[in-house]
């Protein structure tokens, strides 16, 4: 999808609009990004709470298992794993169509859906675990661990995929309007999920439920409220009212985290297991309804109802937005730009490709998102108690927005590749470090200090420098292209965040390294990114767009 570029000449450079409305108008764009950050990051402060309310309590060293539930908790476990897995191979089949073309896509979809029929044979067939066999009982629960609190990212990648097609189809818009009523949906049904199961499953499967349609809701806004923003924005602005939808994900996170030690609070530790949670993920219903009566009042983008042969609705938006001085010649440009370039994806070669997924991958395999959506269990792990915990963990979200701020201030100051190298290798030697702590088990100010430090050195790097890249370095005639890429980065995400409790709380792992082990695969990945961005992305400070298209042109 282009975006509306008016080339910032003076002739159309918005100068005689409202720069008030214009402001208001990314403001109430940016709530999307901001139920972005909420809606994922409020599993934060509940995931203790849903472990034992829903999958087993804790008493010391010992793991209570309710026998009468336990083997229907796993089995429909398997069944719905199954289903979502079968979605994402869709999802993914249909990219390869889009990348390969219909022939050559299509037999790679086949082979793709052929292997998860073989294994889902398999894995709906494997025996259940004996209740007396207190570790294979563990090591399979936590794996429920993993799909119920990563559930909600299931929603993101279907989200994303279908987000192009909802905003070509029905309007940016609509589109967020679409996206605010799965919010609402998903926390009032989050909160109460028995009252609400209308699914025929267990409990604790309807919550899931209600959590991937509030993920349908962040994949959407993931892509629509940053286009929203970029074609109702004059040109030389552009850029940096874009960003306010990275820093509204960041705020997101830290209202929630607030929000989460607010409630944690009202009650004691049962209160917690037993309502708490609950009030957590209702309170996400605010921002929602509070963006669907927003959304009622601002207009669709000019570009959009341009395409849609809307004129003269698309005309009094400039109006407002440009002055009726620069509207006419700035509606002639959009109209004269309307064609939607639909070049082979491969044009350029899989380099592009290539680069835009590794991207995508590594921006997750770093761990960002257990330390987002495990922070609490992380403090736990060192020691902190519930109510420590979410205060620590509000730390590490203000450190995540002030780094962020950084970020944006020195990203064409200093390149995109200095920055992306010296916060891998900054994440590198703080989850090696942190992973060491837990091994010694002399965990305390030291670990908090590691966290904090890797959570610095992200958000300075690839938190929002990777989207820059992202948006720079794909040409404009396959700009399709790069949803493959965000495709990668939510299935990314889903897969390092369901398999953070499988290795944080194996029972073998933790005998050997002590809650260590994961940590080092992270700083691990981290180090591999650092080499990857090294050896094999450009650096695009300072180029044109089309001395970038240049470098991945065929030789």
């Amino acid at each position: 999808m282009a975006f509306i570029d008016t080339g910032g000449s003076k002739s159309n450079s918005f100068q005689e609009g409202s720069k008030l409305y214009i402001f208001l108008l990314t403001l109430v764009a940016t709530l999307g990004g901001l139920l972005f950050g909420y809606d994922t990051a409020v599993v934060n402060g509940a995931e203790k709470s849903l472990v034992e309310f829903y999958i087993y309590k804790v008493s010391g060293n010992s793991y209570i298992f309710d026998t009468s539930t336990i083997f229907s908790l796993i089995s429909q476990y398997r069944l719905l794993m199954v289903i979502v897995l079968s979605l994402v191979f869709l999802i993914i089949s249909g990219q390869m169509i889009r990348l390969f073309g219909k022939k050559k896509g299509s037999i790679v979809g086949l082979v793709l859906l052929a292997g998860l029929a073989v294994w889902a044979v398999g894995f709906l067939s494997s025996s259940l675990p004996s209740i007396d066999d207190v570790e294979q009982m563990k090591n399979t629960a936590d794996a429920v661990k993993g799909f119920v609190i990563a559930s909600a990212l299931i929603g993101c990648i279907i989200g994303g995929a279908t987000a192009g097609f909802i905003s070509k189809s029905f309007g940016r818009k609509n589109g967020l309007f679409i996206s605010a009523i799965a919010f609402f949906v998903s926390a009032v049904g989050a909160w109460k999920p028995e009252a609400f199961n209308f699914f025929g499953t267990l409990d604790v499967y309807s919550f899931v439920i209600y959590r991937i349609i509030g993920g349908i809701g962040v994949g959407i806004a993931s892509m629509i409220s940053p286009m929203y923003i970029a074609e109702i924005a004059p040109a030389k602005v552009r850029g940096k009212l874009v960003s306010f939808n990275q820093f509204a994900i960041i705020f997101g996170m830290l209202v929630i985290y607030f929000v989460n030690l607010i409630i944690s609070r009202q009650g004691d530790e049962q209160w917690l297991i037993t309502d708490g949670w609950r009030y957590m993920f209702l309170s996400g219903a605010i921002p929602a309804a509070v963006f669907l009566i927003l959304l009622l009042f601002v207009p669709e983008t000019p570009r959009y109802l341009a395409m849609k042969g809307q004129d003269d609705k698309a005309l009094k938006v400039l109006e407002k937005i440009a002055g009726k001085g620069q509207a006419k010649n700035i509606l002639a440009d959009i109209k004269g730009t309307l064609h939607e370039a639909n070049a082979p994806w491969l044009s350029y070669g899989f380099g592009v490709i290539i680069v835009g997924i590794l991207l995508s991958v590594f921006q997750q395999a770093v761990g960002i998102n257990v330390v987002l959506y495990y922070a609490g269990n992380i403090f736990r792990d060192m020691g902190a108690s519930t109510d420590s915990s979410l205060l620590q963990t509000i730390v590490v979200g203000l450190v995540n927005l002030s780094f962020t701020v950084v970020a944006i201030l020195t990203v064409d100051k200093f390149g995109r590749k200095p920055l992306m190298i010296i916060g891998s290798v900054g994440m590198a030697i703080s989850m090696i470090a942190l992973g060491f702590t837990f091994y010694s088990g002399n965990v305390g100010i030291a670990a908090l200090i590691f966290m904090l430090f890797y959570t610095a050195a992200f958000a300075m790097s690839w938190g929002p420098v990777c989207w820059v890249l992202l948006a720079e370095i794909f040409p404009n005639s396959i700009r399709g292209a790069l949803s493959i890429a965000v495709a990668a980065q939510w299935i990314a995400n889903w897969i390092v965040s369901f398999t953070f409790p499988m290795m944080n709380d194996n029972v073998w792992l933790n005998e050997l390294f002590n809650h260590g082990f994961s940590y080092w695969i992270y700083g691990i990945m981290s180090i591999l990114s650092a080499i990857f961005m090294w050896k094999f992305v450009p650096e695009t400070k300072g180029r044109t767009l089309e001395s970038i298209e240049e470098l991945w042109k065929k030789k």
